[in-house]
């Protein structure tokens, strides 16, 4: 066993972030010109952070706001967010996650990660383990735990 300093943190979260793309299915999405990550990331983001504008997300995820707004309007498509004018300036969308699962966001949320976990491991009987692990990360270090850090 080793300490985890942080680029192994770093190199860890950028492997899991490609596996996890690897498990979203993506027939029938068409071709964006945002990657699968800034959306993931923006998503996490709206998630932490309901209601609120794209310029905040911007800032907070360090991506322009034109990318922002190329993701959310990716995320709007799938059902995945909703947005509202703000009512104390109209002149700004709130963005928030969607009231209710859109078809494309259960077929997401439903995908299986198994067979790209199994490709992945060098021994595939530590699944399970690996599974256990990864549950363990989800229960801690869920997206609003960046709100508790200073970025």
């Amino acid at each position: 066993m080793f300490d985890v300093n942080g680029m192994e943190l770093a190199l860890l979260g950028r492997t899991l972030m490609k596996l996890g793309e690897a498990a979203i299915p993506t027939e029938g999405i068409g071709v964006y010109g945002t990657s699968e990550q800034s959306v993931i990331i923006v998503a996490a983001d709206i998630k932490a952070h309901p209601g609120t504008p794209i310029k905040d997300i911007a800032a907070r995820t360090g991506f322009p706001q034109s990318k922002v707004s190329a993701c959310v309007a990716r995320l709007r498509e799938a059902g995945a967010v909703e947005s509202e004018p703000d009512p104390t300036d109209r002149r700004r969308t709130l963005i928030r996650p969607a009231g209710r699962v859109s078809t494309r966001v259960a077929k997401v949320r439903a995908a299986d990660i198994d067979p790209i976990l199994t490709a992945a491991l060098e021994d595939p009987t530590q699944l399970n383990e690996v599974k256990d692990a990864l549950r363990l990360l989800a229960t801690h270090l869920n997206p609003s735990a960046l709100t508790r850090i200073d970025t």
